[in-house]
């Protein structure tokens, strides 16, 4: 795997927030996807031994959501997501790098990027 160029150890960094999108459709099997955990781990943990991570997380399914709008004053409350899309918001990483190529590097070794999408937004 490439060197994870991101690390705390130069002068302060810009933060770079990786949003992970699977299919929505998604028809592997979970057994196959779990089977990539080793790999997540092993990113994960080389992004954490960087000084690069900053944090992460899986997100529940997107049934669980719950969207707010206020209009006119008032909150309006959606159970499940506001919009309807091919992919889904399935996780996060937050990382400290010290230009856009390293966390794009940093996103191109997440598993998800192979099957699914990693959107890199500087924070």
């Amino acid at each position: 795997m490439a060197a994870l160029r991101c690390s705390l150890r130069r002068p302060p960094h810009d933060q770079y927030l990786l949003l992970l999108y699977a299919p929505a459709d998604d028809d592997a099997d979970p057994a196959e996807r779990w089977a990539e955990m080793p790999r997540w781990n092993e990113v994960t943990r080389r992004l954490r031994e960087a000084g690069t991570l900053i944090g992460n997380n899986a997100l529940q399914p997107v049934e669980s959501a719950t969207t707010v709008r206020v209009r006119d004053g008032e909150r309006e409350l959606v159970d499940g997501p506001f919009a309807v899309t091919k992919e889904i918001l399935a996780g996060y990483y937050l990382l400290e790098c010290p230009d856009l190529d390293a966390a794009l590097d940093a996103a191109a070794q997440l598993p998800l990027a192979a099957w699914g999408s990693v959107e890199v937004r500087p924070s």
